[in-house]
Order: structure tokens, then sequence, then C-alpha cells
């Protein structure tokens, strides 16, 4: 039954449940725990180098599978089996990193580029089930809902293990590594503990006509063929996604290496998490304050000050050389962060046509999980053939730049009026 609070409360409380992937692993202690533990290179940059890669190798794994799993979650009843799969790996890979001994780069690289995947690829049925909790009215509200918990849950969990890693003994832990490692599996453990209620208590909505997996997998070639050709005879769509996944490529780079790039410099680890605690904690009010401030000047200028705001953030990164700085850096971030993300899903939702929508957003969501497929291992590059990683935070105002360059060409208004009369395209 649609916009039921159960159900709503279930679907929501699956994204308190994987952000703290994002937090605690993906932004947090893997970058550290990777170059200070697992890592044999002796010079930082290498190893910047090691975990752009791996960023990357995970992105391009789910960029590759989007299409064909999204097929399958709107032609066949599996989104929770999908889901609750995926998901599966997800915390199975994450749980392992906690037994990964010293100096084993390469498995700690592996398990967390699986999962990743895992984590990636089961927000594709995570999305997907929103149409089956929640009507036309209520999906606005019940999406924030979930975007809001999954800023608290991670928030809350990240401040459990960074309480943890700064005073293990007080937690009857024996040190700061082997707090990290526990941090690891707290993680695995919250994530399978919140799926629980999305898995027992949401309600599949069953599709029309139900091909099955095997016959959905094949049409997944001939719905990405068929959004391919729509796209390129829609202008404005075409630019702008060349646009976002320009930009949007720069600021997933600077969420995934920023620990790592503060620790190649030599802040202190402590400075470093306190800093990802203050941008998770800003991004959510900054988020609704700054989709009011792109009411007032329009939502596509809203999007080329945020990145003009993240090649600030790019050139402050560079100079950097107190711990202040970076200060500033968490606020700049927080304060743009949401914004940039939820604008851009806006600003895109009125240049297709909506008849099509579902299948638009899906290419949407393709240009998203190629995001850092670029910038990561750009940065971890320049820092290793310059030998200063300095110049690698440099290198990414180049995705900020051609994505502005590309968003300044979107004419949005003809982009709404020709998406008015493709409403049957």
């Amino acid at each position: 039954m649609l916009d039921d609070r159960k159900q709503i409360i279930s679907w929501s409380l699956y994204d308190w449940a994987n952000s703290t992937f994002s937090t605690t692993v993906m932004a947090g202690f893997f970058p550290i725990f990777f170059q200070q533990y697992w890592s044999t290179a002796s010079d930082v940059t290498v190893s910047t180098w090691y975990l752009g890669l791996a960023n990357s190798l995970a992105s391009i794994a789910v960029a590759s599978l989007a299409p064909f799993l999204g097929a399958i979650a709107d032609k066949a009843s599996v989104k929770k089996r999908l889901l609750i799969f995926f998901a599966f790996i997800g915390i199975i890979s994450t749980g392992a990193l906690s037994m990964v001994g010293q100096g084993y780069w390469k498995i700690a690289a592996v398990f967390y580029v699986v999962a990743s995947v895992g984590f990636m690829s089961a927000n594709i049925f995570y999305d997907s089930l929103l149409p089956s909790v929640a009507s036309k009215q209520k999906r606005d509200f019940v999406s924030s809902l979930g975007y809001s918990l999954g800023y608290i849950g991670g928030g809350i969990l990240f401040l459990v293990n960074v309480a943890m890693y700064l005073k293990p003994q007080f937690f009857g832990i024996a040190d700061a590594p082997s707090a990290i490692k526990l941090s690891f599996l707290t993680v695995a453990v919250w994530w399978a503990i919140f799926t629980l209620p999305i898995l027992i208590f949401v309600k599949e909505k069953a599709p029309a006509n139900d091909i099955g997996i095997i016959k959905s997998i094949s049409a997944g070639w001939i719905q990405l063929l068929s959004t391919l050709k729509r796209i390129r005879e829609l202008k404005v769509v075409t630019t702008f996604l060349i646009a976002y996944w320009l930009y949007i490529d720069g600021v997933d780079t600077i969420i995934r290496m920023s620990v790592d790039y503060g620790t190649s410099l030599g802040f202190t680890t402590s400075t470093l998490i306190t800093l990802l605690l203050m941008v998770q904690f800003i991004a959510f009010p900054a988020t609704l304050i700054y989709n009011w401030f792109a009411k007032q000047i329009g939502i596509k200028q809203a999007i080329l000050i945020a990145i003009g705001g993240y090649i600030c953030i790019a050139v402050i990164g560079s100079l950097v050389s107190k711990e202040w700085h970076f200060y500033i850096i968490a606020i700049l971030i927080g304060c743009f962060q949401g914004g940039i993300q939820a604008l851009s899903r806006s600003l895109y939702s009125r240049i297709i046509p909506s008849h099509n929508s579902a299948e638009f957003f899906g290419f949407y969501n393709m240009f998203g999980k190629f995001a850092t497929i670029i910038g990561p291992p750009l940065m971890g590059y320049v820092a290793m053939a310059t030998g200063n990683p300095r110049f690698g935070i440099l290198a990414i105002i180049l995705l900020f730049v051609l994505g502005g360059y590309f968003l300044m060409m979107v004419d949005v208004e003809e982009g709404e009026r020709v998406a008015q009369t493709k409403q049957n395209y």
C-alpha cells in the first residue's frame, strides 16, 4: 500500500544503513589506513595513485553494469532480491577489511573495490523501490527523508568510530589500528541490521509485464540504444550530461581523495577526521539553504556558483599550510556538496520528456556512476609525476572549468520547450 508509514520508514532506513559505508569507509578511514597501514609504498604519492585506481575501478564496474541492472529493475520483480544480493556483497567485503593484515594493500584494494561495487549497485534497486512505497505527491518528501537519514546515520556511526580511534583504551581496544579495523566491522553490522526493515516490510510493486531476469537483461541493450538515440537528438540534454559528468567527477574526486591528500601533506589524522564530521553535519542544512538560494537567482546560475566554489576549494587546497586552512575547506565543501548534487538532478528533470523520465534518469545515473573515473587517477598521476600532491589537487580544476563551460552552453528554457514538445517521444 502506497504511503504506508511503516513502509516509508523502512525504505528510508536503508539510506541510514548504507551511508555509513560512504562516511566511515569511503571518505574516512579507508584512505588513511590504506596509506599508513596497508600500502607498502614509501612515497605517499604512489599510494595516492593506488587509491585513485581503486576508486576508478569500482566506478567503471558499476557504470558498466548500470544500464542492465536498471533494465532488470524496471522489467522484472527482483528489485528487493537484487538489492539484498548487492548489499550482502558490500557488507561481507566491508567486514573482510577488518581482517586484512599490515602491508597487504592489494587484498585491501580488492575488498574495497568489491564493497564499493556492492554499495553503488544496491543503490540502483533502492532508488527503484521508491515508487513502490510513495505516491507521486509524497515521493519528494520520502526521498528527502532517506537523504536526511543518510546524513544523520552516517554521521552518528562515524562519530562513534572516530571516538574509538581517538580513545581506543576507553572502549577496551588495544590501539588505533585495531580501532579502525573494528570500525570496518561496525559498518558491516550496522549496514546489515538496518537493511532488515526494507527486506521485511517494503512490498515490491510488480511490473505490468514481468518478462523475467533473462529477458530483461537482453532488453537492457535495446533500452540503452534507444536512450542513446534520443539523447543525441536532444542537444540540450546531451550538453548538460557532458557538463554534469565533468563537474560531478571533480566533486566526487574531492570527496573521495581529500583525506588522502591531507595525509600526504602531513596533517594529523585526528584533524582530518574532525573535518569529515564537520562536512557531514554542515551539508544537510546547507543543502536546504542552497535550494532556497537557487530559487532567488536561478538553478543554472546556482550550479555555476557552486562550481566556482569548488574551484576555490581546489585552489585553497593547493595552498594549505596550516590546519585552520583545512577547516575553511571543510566548511566550503559542506556548503556546496549537497546543493550541487540536488540542483543538478532538478535541472535535468526540467529538460527531459516527462513521459520517458525513468529511461532518461537511468542514463543520468549511469553518467553519475562514471564520475571519478578521470579525477582520482588524474590527481594521483599528477601528484606522482611531479612529486608534489599540491599539483594533483590543482589538476582537478580542469574538470570544473570544462564542466562549467559546457553548463554555460545549456539553454534551460530551450530544453524545457523541447521537452514539452516531446512528451510522447
